[in-house]
């Protein structure tokens, strides 16, 4: 069974940045593509980062040169997935989530894989 959790948010002033976590178990971890997603009340969520089991990676228009994703695939790791935030503004402001990814999709109306965790709050504001 997928279980997913994330941690790393907070709240920020805008300009400033956070590093999100995301531990996954019950995968095949390296070898599958991961992302990060956000999401804010009344909307779709966002497919904004996806990383490939080798490391190559896509982002969504609205993150791009300021957000990274990278992971940790090692055989001793913790299955973990990072989000590298720069230079946030208050449109980043959502619940950000992790799980599996279509590499090619990013931006909305992605596919649902399901399983989500709960998401860390990610608030910018001053």
């Amino acid at each position: 069974q997928v279980q997913l959790v994330e941690s790393g948010g907070g709240w920020v002033q805008p300009g400033e940045s956070l590093t999100l976590s995301c531990a996954a178990s019950g995968i095949r971890f390296s070898s599958v593509v991961m992302g990060w997603y956000r999401q804010t009340p009344g909307n779709q969520r966002e497919l904004v980062a996806a990383i490939t089991g080798g490391g190559r990676t896509n982002y969504a228009d609205s993150v791009k040169d300021r957000f990274t994703i990278f992971r940790d695939n090692a055989k001793n790791a913790k299955n973990t997935v990072y989000l590298q935030t720069k230079m946030l503004k208050p449109e980043d402001t959502a619940i950000y989530y992790c799980n599996l990814a279509d590499f090619y999709c990013t931006g909305y109306g992605c596919h649902d894989f399901g399983s989500w965790g709960q998401g860390t709050q990610v608030t910018v504001s001053s």
